[in-house]
C-alpha cells in the first residue's frame, strides 16, 4: 500500500491531473464519515477517481486505503465503501486499464481481503443498498465485473422489484 505521506502521489494522476490532494481527503475515512451522496470526502474522491467511469493510477492507490478504513471497523462502514472499491475494479477491467506495476500488489492484495471484510460486516443491519455493495464488492474481488456491475444496479427495492417483475415476465 502506499503510504499517505508518499512524495509519489503527486506523480500519480487523478481526474483532474495530479493526485497530490488524494492523500489528504483518504486520511479523512479514519473517522468513517458515511456519505448522502454529496458529502466529503467521498464527493471529492468519486469525482478525482472514478470519474465518469474512468480509473486512475491514484484510484489503484486509493483502493487499499478505502479498505484499510473498512476493516478499521466493519460494523460502522456505509455501503460506499463497498461500492467504492467494486466500482474502481469495474471500471478497470471494462476499459481495459493495466494497474501500475508498483501499485499492483498493493491493489489485488487489497480486493482479497474484501471478501472476509464483509463477512466481518454481518452484525450490523444491512439494507438493500448496502447488501447489493458488499456483494458488488466480493464479485468484482472475484473477477466477476459483469455480476459486480449488475448487482450494482439493484440497490433500492423499487429496481429489485423492477428486475423481478422483467424476470417473471420472461
Amino acid at each position: 500500500m502506499l503510504e499517505l505521506s508518499s512524495p509519489r502521489w503527486g506523480e500519480l494522476r487523478d481526474a483532474y491531473g495530479s493526485a497530490a490532494k488524494i492523500p489528504d481527503l483518504l486520511r479523512q475515512l479514519s473517522v468513517l464519515p458515511g456519505d448522502d451522496g454529496s458529502s466529503e470526502p467521498w464527493f471529492s474522491l468519486w469525482s478525482a477517481l472514478a470519474h465518469q467511469g474512468d480509473v486512475y493510477s491514484a484510484s489503484f492507490a486509493a483502493v487499499p486505503h478505502v479498505i484499510e478504513a473498512i476493516a478499521s471497523s466493519p460494523d460502522r462502514v456505509t455501503d460506499v465503501y463497498f461500492h467504492f472499491a467494486a466500482w474502481i475494479e469495474i471500471c478497470r477491467h471494462k476499459n481495459s486499464i493495466d494497474v501500475p506495476d508498483e501499485l499492483a500488489a498493493g491493489y489485488f492484495d487489497a480486493l482479497k481481503r474484501i471478501p472476509a471484510l464483509v463477512t466481518s460486516a454481518a452484525e450490523k443491519q444491512w439494507n438493500i443498498a448496502f447488501t447489493a455493495c458488499a456483494l458488488s464488492a466480493i464479485a468484482a474481488a472475484k473477477g466477476q465485473h459483469e455480476f459486480a456491475e449488475a448487482l450494482l444496479e439493484l440497490t433500492s427495492q423499487d429496481t429489485v422489484g423492477e428486475f423481478l417483475e422483467w424476470s417473471y415476465d420472461r
